[in-house]
C-alpha cells in the first residue's frame, strides 16, 4: 500500500503546490464531537432528507425547492414527521412546493422514526453520531444501511460529510486513488472491500495525523483531470 506522504505529494504537484492543496482540503472542515453533538436533531433529519431527495435527481432543483420542504415537513422536527399519517402523506403527494416522490417522502417519516429511536437510546441522535469512532466509519455506513431509509453507500457518506462528521466518500476519484494505492482492485462492493478501505484510511490517519475527510480529499485530488475533492 502506498504511503500517504506519496499520495499527498502527487496531489500537491497536480494542484500547484502544498499551499494550494491545503486550501482545497480546508474547504471541508470536520466538526469536533462537541460541535456535532450540539447540532439539533431536526438539522440531521433535514440533511438526511436532502441527500435522499438529491440522490439520482437534479441537486439544484432540490436546493431551489428546499424552503418548501422545510415548511411542508414542519422544519424537519423528528417527532412530528415520525407521526406522519396517511392523510399527511396524501397532502405531501399533492404539494407542488416539494418533489412529490412517494418513496422519498416515506423515507422522511422512516428516518424521523430512526432519529427518534436514537434519541431515546442515546439522549439525542446527534450525540450518537458524534460519539461514533472515526476508525469505524465503515461500521456507521453499515448501520445506516440497516436502520435508516434510502441512506446507504455514498448517499449516507455525503450526508455525514455535509454535516461535518469526518468521513470518506468512495467517489470515482477516491476509488481510483484507492485502486492505485493497492487497497482495492475495483469499486467497493461489500463489507470486505469497505473494511479494506477503512483499514487504509486508519493507517493513513496514523501516518499523517489527518482526519478521514482530509485524507479523502487528498486522495480525490491526486487523480483525474481536476478531482472531485471528496
Amino acid at each position: 500500500m502506498r504511503r500517504f506522504a506519496d499520495i499527498y505529494a502527487q496531489a500537491a504537484a497536480r494542484k500547484g503546490g502544498e499551499a494550494a492543496l491545503e486550501a482545497l482540503i480546508a474547504e471541508h472542515r470536520s466538526k469536533s464531537p462537541a460541535e456535532l453533538a450540539a447540532v439539533p436533531d431536526d438539522r440531521w433529519l433535514a440533511q438526511m432528507s436532502k441527500c435522499v431527495f438529491q440522490a439520482g435527481f437534479n441537486w439544484q432543483v432540490i436546493e431551489n425547492k428546499w424552503p418548501g420542504f422545510e415548511i411542508a415537513f414542519h422544519g424537519f422536527d423528528p417527532r412530528l414527521n415520525a407521526a406522519m399519517s396517511d392523510e399527511d402523506f396524501d397532502v405531501h403527494l399533492k404539494n407542488a412546493a416539494i418533489v412529490r416522490n412517494a418513496q422519498k417522502i416515506l423515507a422522511v417519516r422512516d428516518n424521523a422514526r430512526f432519529l427518534v429511536d436514537l434519541a431515546v437510546e442515546h439522549g439525542s441522535a446527534a450525540a450518537f453520531f458524534a460519539a461514533w469512532p472515526d476508525d469505524d466509519f465503515a461500521g456507521l455506513l453499515e448501520l445506516m444501511k440497516q436502520r435508516a431509509a434510502r441512506l446507504s453507500g455514498e448517499t449516507a457518506a455525503r450526508c455525514f460529510r455535509f454535516m461535518g462528521k469526518a468521513s470518506f466518500i468512495t467517489s470515482r476519484d477516491v476509488t481510483a486513488a484507492l485502486i492505485g494505492a493497492g487497497v482495492i482492485t475495483g469499486p467497493p462492493k461489500g463489507k470486505r472491500d469497505l473494511a479494506a478501505v477503512q483499514d487504509a484510511f486508519n493507517a493513513w490517519a496514523k501516518e499523517s495525523g489527518r482526519d478521514l475527510t482530509a485524507i479523502s480529499r487528498v486522495l480525490a485530488l491526486s487523480v483525474g483531470p481536476e478531482g472531485y475533492g471528496r
